[in-house]
């Protein structure tokens, strides 16, 4: 593991915002700009009565990032955004920090307003929140030590016990696998989400993942009319369009994204 390049904290970045102690923490995670999920959620009562809504990381990488960016910005002081490893790639490639692969990694930055830039570019790297019921909880996309590690039901107990060896929460929440989960590791409780953009299951297509925390953690999906993200994502002439039809409609099951992503441990 020596050799591998971890993106953790930034270096202008201190201790990771606390905040609480409150009821209830409804966390979104990989929204991927997947506007009508995104809508579909936050419409939810358990979502619109949340002390605060966490998004954890990959909000805006998808087809209308100033679109999902408005939604967050409407909740207001409600919303608590964690970066993820596509908000890397977008401040590092407007800065020109970062020479795009593809030309999917081209076009999507080139979809952020100039205000939708700086507020991707305001996440921090990590949150801790104060859930009555569970106590201190950690949030990031990745793991606590990189935005881009993956963190599956198949993680061994080693690994999670070296990604979490300098935290002090209980509880870690992460994202970027898109798979839901909650998971007991040695001492600590693993919680996924999954993702609301573009999940990876065995559902029907149109179905967001989501999770509500306070008293305890509850796994929670939202149906949506998968038609009007397929319809947005032909309108807008999306160069990934191919793929990311292929995800939504026919996505990978669980057991073979955890089979790569231990394998490969780290995950862009």
């Amino acid at each position: 593991m020596s050799s591998i390049e971890y993106y953790g904290p930034a270096s202008w970045e201190g201790q990771a915002k606390r905040y609480g102690p409150v009821r209830r923490v409804a966390v979104l995670s990989d929204v991927h700009a997947n506007v009508p999920a995104l809508r579909a959620v936050l419409a939810e009562p358990d979502v619109a009565a949340a002390d605060l809504v966490v998004f954890n990381g990959d909000l805006t990488w998808g087809v209308d990032p100033d679109g999902a960016v408005a939604a967050v910005l409407g909740l207001g002081q409600r919303a608590v955004c964690v970066r993820g490893n596509s908000e890397r790639y977008v401040r590092q490639i407007a800065t020109g920090a970062y020479t795009p692969a593809n030309a999917r990694q081209e076009w999507v930055p080139a979809r952020h307003g100039t205000g939708s830039l700086a507020f991707v570019g305001s996440f921090p790297f990590s949150v801790i929140v104060d859930v009555q019921g569970l106590g201190p909880v950690r949030f990031c996309h990745g793991s606590p030590r990189s935005d881009n590690e993956a963190v599956t039901p198949g993680t061994s107990e080693e690994r999670f016990g070296e990604m979490t060896a300098g935290i002090d929460e209980d509880i870690l929440v992460t994202g970027h696998t898109h798979l839901q989960f909650d998971r007991q590791v040695g001492s600590r409780r693993s919680i996924n989400p999954g993702s609301v953009g573009l999940p990876f299951h065995r559902d029907e297509p149109g179905v967001a993942y989501w999770a509500l925390l306070g008293p305890d953690v509850q796994l929670r999906t939202t149906r949506y009319d998968v038609r009007e993200s397929m319809a947005a994502i032909e309108a807008a002439g999306d160069p990934g369009q191919a793929r990311i039809a292929e995800l939504l409609l026919k996505p990978p099951t669980p057991e073979d994204v955890i089979a790569e992503a231990e394998d490969l441990v780290m995950v862009d």
